[in-house]
């Protein structure tokens, strides 16, 4: 299966997006009325000298369009010599027009007057027309590169949390509004600026759909700012994301991510930069963002840093300009794009699939939006802990159609599936794929258990649940004992995973084989999971949800799940075309068109680690071509090696 990794432009000579979300230090969102040229170019030329191409600017809505049928060109006179100054700099921006919300505040034009800015025509055709002036004045200057249409606007347009409009309105706006970028002569990429924050990739409905705005975009732009209670899902929470935004096949550009020093310090925020950034390329992102450029102390008293003081310190350059620790990462990484010709790479193939339920984004009659918090949650998990295993896998979405081609099927503790899916997987597993579920109950009492048919024959078992009780895990710790030998664990072993879980998740699935073997059992002598023969393939049963009980316990990682994963892949024959001998370090390649293959290694581990890679390849040295049959990574750190 193709992993996804599109991007915006398949010229060579067109360096890709890596930059960073710009705010002069000397006004932040209210830096056009104080406007200084020389400070905006000692700003730009910090980040080009450390290997960014782009910023993303903005339009401050209140001053850039201050009456309904005006445009304030002395604003706009500003702006052009911005742009100027990124053409100096031999950089890029990607303007972005509604600006009524940002970092913590939102600001109206004072004319707007609680008009809906999505239902009202009169003041969605404001916000066309101020789309179309922008773009009719800037869009042949050479240093505009793509348009954003808003920042956050399911924060600004009407909180989603709140009163979220439909999908059918927000679509509409949309397409009026990215329209209005070509009436303008926009021929530059073009998406909305929303986040990503929709069904498609959070299971929150917000009125935002991937899907229904894919006809008029041409990339999609997360905003990953969630939090974790786990280092290591942290560390790949952005990569998650980004595979989820991929739903229509677009670029994905990593619009905004960072951290404030004010809650991170500064060893910790450039680990975060340098695991973000370097994931979220193995995720399929082909452009990033950072936020921001620069600290803003000056500003103290100015909104939103008055009520939100934490705002000002995400920068990249402190309030004098001086890199700090994130903009060496992003320099670092920088270097290895170009190393690698970027331009010219995509992730490996994988015939492992991590399906995705239809649940997560659609809304079925009756069923319930609190199951796609556990969907998201063991998915996110099951992902981790297929890096661990060094396997490459793809998300497929069931509601797509459930991949036709994967050697292995992962079904993670997310409960439900329809008959349709169902049905496709016990015809896969016949054709001889391999399909792995792990039971979960539920993480609410509406209909515990299985919700999907025929769980009996998929799996060769007689389960034994009783009507409205969840069967409830009593040990803090699940041991695995293997009674068979399975992929390459051996007869004898055993796997502990955490347990976790509410009154209604934290449940096993009690069951008796009926035609299945048992190769696992608990610390009880019940089956914890079965091997079950169909056609030309197999079913594996985990009856505990190993998934959703690691996702819910703090500082999990590395937990087991990896090891079976590992042994899953064994047995399927699932390609993992390069491993190493610890679960805290990751490896994933790019192939390049040229046939040049390249090798990530990204440990987890707060210690210096030294791995031995395997792989069809020798490891060499990026720069020397020198051999580097163990690489030793620093805490958290990454290499990035050719294999010949």
């Amino acid at each position: 299966m193709r992993r996804h990794s599109a991007h915006l432009t398949h010229d060579p000579a067109v360096l890709p997006w890596l930059g960073a979300n710009f705010w002069s230090r000397t006004g932040g969102p209210l830096m056009w009325r104080s406007y200084d040229p020389r400070v905006v170019r000692e700003e730009l030329a910090v980040l080009r000298e450390h290997g960014l191409t782009m910023t993303r600017s903005f339009f401050y809505w209140p001053d850039f369009h201050p009456e309904p049928h005006r445009i304030d060109e002395e604003m706009c006179d500003r702006f052009r010599d911005f742009l100027d100054a990124h053409r100096e700099a031999g950089m890029a921006t990607v303007p972005t027009f509604i600006v009524g919300h940002m970092s913590g505040e939102n600001w109206d034009p004072v004319w707007r007057g609680g008009r809906d800015l999505y239902e009202d025509v009169w003041m969605v055709g404001r916000q066309a027309w101020f789309v179309t002036q922008m773009t009719r004045r800037f869009h042949d200057h050479p240093a505009v590169s793509g348009w954003l249409l808003t920042n956050e606007m399911p924060g600004y347009g009407r909180i989603y949390q709140v009163d979220p409009p439909s999908a059918d309105v927000v679509t509409a706006w949309a397409q009026f509004l990215c329209n209005a970028v070509r009436v303008g002569g926009g021929t530059q990429p073009v998406s909305l600026g929303d986040g990503a924050w929709g069904l498609e990739v959070t299971g929150r409905d917000n009125g935002f759909s991937l899907r229904e705005t894919a006809e008029y975009v041409d990339f999609v732009g997360p905003h990953v700012y969630r939090s974790d209670t786990d280092r290591t899902r942290q560390h790949y929470r952005a990569a998650f994301e980004c595979e989820l935004a991929a739903v229509t096949g677009a670029p994905v550009v990593l619009e905004e991510f960072g951290v404030s020093t004010d809650t991170v310090s500064a060893a910790n925020a450039a680990t975060y930069y340098r695991q973000t950034l370097h994931n979220s390329l193995l995720g399929g992102a082909t452009g990033w963002m950072a936020w921001n450029n620069t600290d803003y102390d000056d500003l103290w008293d100015q909104s939103p840093y008055d009520h939100h003081p934490f705002e000002m310190h995400f920068g990249i350059t402190d309030r004098t300009g001086a890199p700090k620790a994130p903009l060496r990462e992003i320099a670092d990484f920088a270097e290895v794009l170009r190393a690698v010709d970027f331009p010219r790479c995509r992730r490996a193939d994988a015939d492992t699939a991590l399906v995705v339920p239809a649940f997560l984004e659609r809304g079925y009659p009756y069923s319930r939006p609190a199951d796609r918090p556990l969907i998201f949650s063991s998915l996110h998990q099951a992902y981790v802990a297929a890096r661990a295993a060094d396997l490459p896998t793809a998300l497929t979405r069931e509601a797509d159609g459930v991949a036709k081609d994967a050697k292995l099927y992962l079904l993670p503790a997310t409960r439900q599936l329809t008959t349709r899916a169902r049905r496709h997987l016990v015809r896969r597993a016949r054709e001889g794929a391999t399909v792995y579920l792990s039971f979960c109950s539920g993480t609410h009492p509406a209909t515990r258990g299985p919700w999907f048919d025929g769980l009996d024959e998929w799996f060769g078992v007689e389960h034994q649940l009783s009507y409205g009780v969840a069967e409830p895990i009593t040990d803090d710790v699940l041991e695995m004992r293997f009674t068979a030998d399975f992929g390459d664990i051996a007869a004898g072993e055993t796997l502990r995973f955490p347990v976790a879980g509410n009154e209604d998740s934290r449940a096993f699935l009690p069951v008796v084989p009926a035609g299945a073997e048992v190769v696992a059992e608990d610390a009880h002598g019940r089956p914890a999971l079965l091997l079950h023969g169909t056609g030309a393939g197999r079913t594996v049963l985990a009856t505990y949800p190993l998934e959703h009980m690691a996702a819910a316990t703090p500082r999990a990682n590395p937990e087991a799940t990896h090891r079976l994963y590992r042994a899953l892949a064994a047995l399927a024959g699932a390609s993992r075309p390069v491993t190493v001998d610890s679960p805290q370090v990751s490896a994933d390649l790019l192939e390049h068109e040229d046939g040049r293959r390249f090798l990530w290694l990204v440990s987890q581990s707060e210690q210096e680690v030294r791995v031995t890679p395997q792989a069809a390849g020798e490891p060499v040295d990026l720069a020397t071509g020198e051999p580097v049959p163990s690489p030793v990574l620093a805490p958290y750190g990454v290499r990035v090696l050719e294999l010949r």
